[in-house]
């Protein structure tokens, strides 16, 4: 098994690279029919579109077997919150993939009479299912980030009181003459906000993985969105966010420091 997922590695680059094409020609077609272009080039995009979708159909044969690799890897992780996402989100991937597969040999007549609207329905769930998941676990690792710079940034500055600030006690402060200090609050309340955006900030600019992992996942997550009609946003956007998807993943692979790990 260690040798087929080493050899199925060796045709991401390609499947990456159609699928940044494919997205491509979604845009490009929505961009023409926008401004009236001639239906006969509407359409031969529309085929290129097809063809690409059903390449990259062929080239995901047998990634399921690296998605369940990659579930059997991450069952042993000792944080319980990663354990889970990455588990459960593998799974899914191999359902999903294992449902396209079914697809390609629909849309190739290997499978005849194949409901092919219901297969692709059944793996844009299973695709929708993992990106939230992944998206879970971003966020997870992002707040774990956030605390630990808050602390490390608490260690070498202590908070300390305003030189010009008066401790008021309980009772004033419980009493209808103390409503100006009250009006303090959304001043505060701002800085705090203005405060935890530049940590958040730091914290994706220090960690370029994450920042990746974060924004490929936000753009593919409204694909199947919109596939399922869950959240109809169209073919432009769909484009859009799939070929930056698309463009962040050929980074990862020229630049394997890029992918998230685990």
């Amino acid at each position: 098994m260690d040798y087929w997922v080493r050899f199925n590695a060796q045709s991401q680059a390609k499947e990456r690279v159609i699928r940044a094409a494919q997205y491509a020609c979604t845009l490009l077609g929505y961009t023409l029919q926008k401004g009236g272009a001639a239906a006969e080039l509407h359409k031969t995009i529309s085929q290129l579109e097809a063809h690409m979708s059903l390449t990259r159909k062929l080239l995901r044969l047998g990634n399921s077997v690296e998605a369940l690799e990659s579930a059997k890897r991450a069952i042993h992780l000792s944080d319980s919150v990663l354990r889970l996402c990455l588990t459960i989100s593998n799974l899914n991937k191999a359902m999903y993939f294992a449902c396209d597969n079914v697809l390609w040999a629909g849309k190739t007549g290997i499978i005849s009479k194949l409901d092919q609207k219901k297969w692709s329905e059944r793996s844009f769930r299973y695709y929708l299912f993992a990106l939230i998941l992944n998206l879970t676990r971003d966020l997870y690792e992002l707040r774990l980030l956030m605390d630990s710079e808050e602390r490390h940034r608490a260690s070498k500055h202590p908070p300390f009181p305003h030189p010009g600030s008066v401790s008021l006690p309980a009772d004033q402060l419980s009493s209808p003459s103390s409503s100006p200090v009250a009006l303090t609050a959304p001043p505060v309340m701002l800085a705090g906000l203005r405060r935890q955006l530049r940590l958040l900030v730091t914290v994706l600019y220090s960690n370029p993985p994450l920042l990746l992992d974060l924004l490929k996942n936000s753009c593919d997550i409204f694909i199947p969105l919109d596939r399922l009609g869950i959240y109809t946003t169209g073919s432009g956007f769909v484009g859009l966010c799939g070929l930056t998807s698309s463009i962040l993943s050929i980074l990862t692979l020229i630049h394997p420091w890029l992918k998230l790990k685990p």
